[in-house]
Order: C-alpha cells, then structure tokens, then sequence
C-alpha cells in the first residue's frame, strides 16, 4: 500500500476545489498542488508497484504498476506529464491515448501505459 502524506478527505476537497475554479488555478497555487500530489498518492494505491515511474515536475512523482522493480539509475518504464494534463488525466477529462495522440504525455518502456488505471474513481469529489 502506498504510503499517505495528504489524508483522503483534504486530498479530495482540494481536486474539488480546483474542479470547482474551472481548472483555473495556477499550478503553483498550493490546492492546486496538493492536487496533483494526491492524485499521484491515489494513483499509487489504486495501482500499486514499482515497474513505473511517473513524474508530474515540478510537483512530484510516484512509482506505481506491478511487475519488475528497478534498483538503480533511470527506471526503464517512465511516464512524464505536465500538473495540467495529470489532473485531467486522472479525472477522466482526458484519455490516456488522447494524451499520447496529442503529444502531452511522455511515455518510455514496455510497460509505461496508464490506460488501465485512468480515470481514478474518487469517493468524495464534487463535480
């Protein structure tokens, strides 16, 4: 299980907040952070592993997916995405072979897809 820094309830009213400022918001401002963070956390849970790795910098990073785990240097399987398009991502606003056709995802290795796992189904967030 992955390991919580945002509890459940702060996390979701954050992405309802940012759902809420018609997407909006800066991403630097800190809900708009808090997020994106938790929406990595989430996605960690929901799948966990260590064969991925995905990077949403400036703002974080997790490593999800069973399968092989990687030990040192560059993991061979690595998904890059800008704060913007993980959110839509992960609320279902964008698809994941949307995101690869227009070019706003980075995806590296075999197993670097989260088609499988988007959108993430959230308990508590307004729409």
């Amino acid at each position: 299980m992955a390991r919580r820094r945002i509890p459940y309830l702060e996390g979701e009213q954050a992405v309802s907040a940012v759902i809420k400022a018609s997407n909006s918001l800066s991403e630097t401002d800190p809900v708009f952070v808090m997020a994106v963070r938790y929406l990595l956390e989430e996605l960690a849970e929901v799948a966990p592993g260590n064969s991925v790795e995905v990077r949403v910098p400036p703002l974080g990073a997790t490593q999800c997916i069973e399968g092989p785990r990687h030990t040192r240097g560059t993991p061979p399987n690595v998904v890059e995405i800008s704060p913007k398009v993980w959110f839509d991502l992960a609320l279902g606003n964008l698809t994941w072979d949307q995101a690869l056709a227009e070019h706003k995802v980075s995806a590296s290795g075999v197993r670097a897809s989260l088609a499988e796992v988007l959108p993430l189904a959230l308990k508590h967030v307004k729409r």
